[in-house]
C-alpha cells in the first residue's frame, strides 16, 4: 500500500487505510501552494490590524472583544487550553487517527489560513503514530467538535495526553519519543483547529466501512436461515423487485439468489406452505430499504469529509475573510441518525428470524435447537440475548438531531448533536454485529438438525462452513459465549463475506 498523497479529497476507503492500516500520508504540492496563499491572506490582515473573527477577536459571545496584536497569538493558545474539556471514555485509536486525517484534510482546502508547517504536523504524528486522546463525550456538534478537538490540539502544543506506539502518555513524552516537537500556535490556527466537524464525520467513516460489511452479512444470515427453514425461494423472484422499482430491493432478492442457487433446501410450496412469515419474506424489502438508506449516507458522509467546516473562512484569490456557519453539523447529525435507524432495522428483522428457529412451533425442529431439550438450554438464551440488544438499538436509534441546547451566552442558539448520533450509531453497528452472530450460529444449528449436508446452495453451503470453522455443532450445553466472540469476529473481520463472495461473486 503506497503513501497517501493529501490533496484535498479522500474517499471513505482513504480514510479506512490510515485509520486502521497506518497509511503513510504526505502533503501535496497542490494543497501546500492553496495553503500557503491562503497563510499570506490572514498575516496581511494581522499586519494591517484589521477585525478578522477568531484572528484578532475573541470568540463566540466574546466576538466583540478586539485582542491587540501582542496577544493575537497568546488569544489562539488560550482557546485551545480552554476549550479542552471533553468527558468520557477516549476515542477508539482508529477513530483518533481519522479525526487527525480528516483535519488536516480540511485545512489542505487551502480556505482556513493554517501555516503548511501545521498541516505537516498533524501529518507527522499520524505517520510516527503518535495519537491524541480525545474524550468522546463532549460536543454539540455546531460550533463544530470544539471540545473534542481541543484535546487534539493540546497534542499539538505539547500538552494533554497522547498514544505513542498504543501506550497512553503525556503529549510531550509521545511527541519526544517520536522525535516530534510542540508547535507555538499563530494567528487563526487554534480556531482552525477546532472548528469543524472532523469527529463526528470520522466516526461517520468508520461507521459507514461498518456497515457496509453488516448488509452484505445480513444477507448471508438472512439465506442461511431461509434454506434452515425451508422456505420459499418465489419471494425472491427478480419480477417482484422490478415492479417494486426499489435499487436495494433488487440488489438483495438478487443476493439470496445467488446465495442459495442448487440449493434443495427451498420449498416450491404447496401443500400448507403458502407463505412465509414477514421475517423471511419480506428479507428484500427491509433489507434493501436498509441499503437504499445506506446509499444516500454515503453520499452526505463522503461529501461533508471533503469539505471545509471551520470559521472564517480564508477566500485569497478574492482576499476576503468571511465569517459563516460550516462549522455547523447538521448534514452529519441528519445521516447518521437514519443510519442508526437503517442498521438498527437489520438487527430487528435478524431477531425475528432467530425466534422463527428457536421456537418449536414455528421451526418443526426440536425447542431451542437442542436434542436433549430440559436437561439442556441450546440455543434459548441466544435470542434473549439478541432482544435484549434490539431492545437497546431501538431507545439509541432516537434522533439526536432533533434536540438543540443554547450555548455561549445565546450566541451559538441552535446546535446539532451530530458527534452524539455519530457515537449511537457506532455503537448500534456493533449491537447488529453481534445479533448477526447470533442469527448465523443458529442458522447453523438448523442446518444441521435438517440434516442438510449436501443440500445447501453454493453460499450458504461457504458461509456454514466458515461459521463451523469457528464453532462446533451445540451437542449439549456448552459456554457460549466465547462461540458467540468467534461468530461475531469472522463479520467484522470481513471473513464471512470474503469467503462467501470468493463463491458467489460481489454481493
Amino acid at each position: 500500500m503506497g503513501s497517501l498523497d493529501l490533496s484535498g479529497h479522500l474517499s471513505i476507503e482513504d480514510v479506512i487505510d490510515v485509520a486502521r492500516r497506518n497509511r503513510h500520508v504526505t502533503l501535496s504540492a497542490q494543497a501546500l501552494e492553496r495553503v500557503t496563499k491562503a497563510r499570506e491572506l490572514i498575516e496581511k490582515c494581522v499586519d494591517a490590524r484589521k477585525v478578522v473573527y477568531g484572528v484578532t477577536t475573541g470568540f463566540g459571545k466574546f466576538a466583540n472583544v478586539v485582542i491587540s496584536s501582542e496577544d493575537t497569538r497568546l488569544l489562539q493558545r488560550n482557546l485551545i487550553i480552554s476549550h479542552a474539556t471533553g468527558v468520557g471514555d477516549p476515542l477508539p485509536l482508529d477513530q483518533a487517527r481519522a479525526v487527525l486525517l480528516l483535519r488536516a484534510n480540511a485545512l489542505a482546502k487551502g480556505h482556513s489560513g493554517a501555516r503548511p508547517e501545521l498541516i505537516e504536523m498533524l501529518i507527522r504524528m499520524l505517520n510516527k503514530d503518535v495519537v491524541p486522546v480525545i474524550p468522546s463525550k463532549g460536543s454539540l456538534g455546531a460550533s463544530g467538535d470544539l471540545a473534542p478537538l481541543a484535546h487534539m490540539a493540546l497534542t499539538v502544543i505539547g500538552e494533554g495526553e497522547a498514544y505513542y506506539k498504543g501506550r497512553r502518555m503525556p503529549s510531550s513524552e509521545a511527541l519526544e519519543k517520536a522525535g516530534l516537537k510542540p508547535m507555538d500556535l499563530m494567528e487563526k490556527e487554534g480556531l482552525a483547529l477546532i472548528n469543524g466537524t472532523p469527529v463526528m464525520t470520522a466516526i461517520a467513516c468508520l461507521a459507514m466501512y461498518d456497515t457496509q460489511m453488516l448488509l452484505k452479512a445480513a444477507d448471508i444470515a438472512a439465506s442461511m436461515t431461509l434454506e434452515a427453514m425451508n422456505g420459499l425461494g418465489s419471494a425472491f423472484d427478480l419480477r417482484v423487485s422490478a415492479v417494486r422499482q426499489h435499487p436495494g430491493h433488487a440488489v438483495v432478492a438478487e443476493n439470496v439468489q445467488k446465495i442459495t442457487k442448487g440449493s434443495r433446501m427451498l420449498s416450491a410450496g404447496g401443500g400448507d406452505k403458502v407463505q412465509d412469515p414477514y421475517s423471511l419474506r419480506c428479507v428484500p424489502q427491509v433489507h434493501g430499504a436498509s441499503r437504499d438508506a445506506f446509499a444516500h449516507i454515503w453520499r452526505a458522509v463522503s461529501t461533508e469529509m471533503n469539505s471545509v467546516t471551520d470559521n472564517p473562512l480564508v477566500f485569497p484569490d478574492d482576499g476576503e475573510v468571511i465569517s459563516a456557519g460550516n462549522f455547523h453539523g447538521q448534514p452529519v447529525a441528519l445521516v447518521m441518525d437514519y443510519l442508526k435507524i437503517a442498521v438498527a432495522e437489520l438487527a430487528d428483522i435478524s431477531e425475528r428470524r432467530v425466534e422463527q428457529m428457536v421456537n418449536p412451533s414455528l421451526s418443526r425442529l426440536p425447542a431451542f435447537l437442542t436434542e436433549h431439550g430440559g436437561l439442556n438450554s441450546g440455543m434459548m438464551i441466544t435470542q434473549y440475548v439478541a432482544a435484549s440488544l434490539v431492545s437497546e438499538n431501538k431507545v439509541l436509534s432516537h434522533p439526536a438531531s432533533v434536540d438543540s441546547i443554547p450555548t455561549s451566552a445565546n450566541q451559538e442558539d441552535h446546535v446539532s448533536m451530530g458527534t452524539i448520533a455519530a457515537r449511537q450509531a457506532m455503537e448500534i453497528v456493533g449491537n447488529v454485529r453481534s445479533v448477526l452472530a447470533i442469527e448465523l450460529m443458529c442458522a447453523a444449528q438448523a442446518l444441521d438438525m435438517r440434516g442438510c449436508a449436501g443440500m445447501m446452495g453454493r453460499g450458504t453451503d461457504a458461509a456454514y462452513k466458515v461459521v463451523r470453522s469457528a464453532v462446533a455443532r451445540l451437542a449439549e450445553d456448552r459456554v457460549m459465549y466465547k462461540d458467540l466472540a468467534k461468530v461475531t469476529a469472522l463479520v467484522e473481520d470481513g471473513t464471512l463475506v470474503d469467503v462467501v463472495e470468493s463463491v458467489v461473486g460481489e454481493l
